[in-house]
């Protein structure tokens, strides 16, 4: 008499670092952006996009490819390190919940570590935090928002995470020392950019250090939790601060 081999129940806190749980999660995420960009502002598209989002598209223009490529290819790129990774073909609809609990049980934290980090920075230093002031509506400002928290995300953890990594393991650093590195170091960049370009926002250190230290988090949850629960955080991060808290 054979026995029944019994298959152990999937477990959420691997199943939701999967490449795969990460593109069903982000698939919500795009075509709200995608969708609401062009139904907004379909003539110029661009003033509604974030840094990370217009810097991609424009490295894709000057290749000759289309701008409507980029969420083609995160799309392809994680479905590449679901085939390379040999996941299972199978993600449960209480898994895809579960991240997005998680994302804003984090981003919550993050709000939290912001107000923190806001009275410190008021008790230890004289330069105020700057105003900012509302330049849009609400509808416009949740759209940018959740494209940031997508293109942000796919430009500085899904590429820059992993290159840096590879960077500092040719330099013979411990593959643990590698990712921390990687994680400091694209998190400085992170903050850095958002102080590059025309449109770019003037140096102030009280934003340049929350930024700075946002990056860090949200690499520290692209190295442990994956690239959808650091995106839900992210969007949801954003829409919590720019959205419902300015109102």
């Amino acid at each position: 008499m054979t026995e029944e081999i019994v298959q152990p129940e999937p477990d959420y806190w691997n199943e939701a670092k999967t490449p795969l749980a990460s593109l069903l999660f982000l698939l919500p995420w795009i075509a709200i952006y995608e969708f609401g960009v062009l139904a907004l502002h379909r003539e110029d598209p661009d003033s509604v996009r974030n840094g990370a989002d217009f810097w991609m598209r424009s490295l894709l223009t000057s290749a000759g490819a289309g701008q409507l490529l980029l969420p083609v290819l995160v799309i392809v790129i994680l479905l590449g390190w679901h085939f390379l990774k040999r996941n299972p073909w199978q993600i449960r609809l209480e898994t895809q919940a579960g991240m997005l609990a998680e994302s804003l049980l984090l981003a919550i934290a993050l709000v939290a570590f912001g107000q923190i980090h806001d009275f410190v920075f008021r008790t230890a230093s004289s330069e105020s935090e700057p105003v900012l002031t509302a330049v849009s509506g609400p509808v416009t400002r949740a759209i940018s928002f959740v494209g940031a928290g997508v293109y942000e995300e796919v430009m500085f953890r899904l590429l820059l995470v992993p290159a840096a990594f590879f960077v500092f393991r040719l330099f013979e650093f411990p593959p643990k020392w590698a990712a921390i590195m990687a994680a400091i170091s694209t998190s400085f960049l992170f903050a850095l950019a958002h102080h590059v370009g025309p449109s770019a926002d003037a140096f102030n250190l009280f934003t340049f250090s929350f930024r700075a230290a946002a990056g860090l988090f949200f690499a520290s949850i692209f190295l442990l939790r994956g690239f959808g629960i650091t995106v839900g955080c992210h969007a949801a991060y954003d829409l919590l601060v720019g959205v419902l808290l300015a109102s």
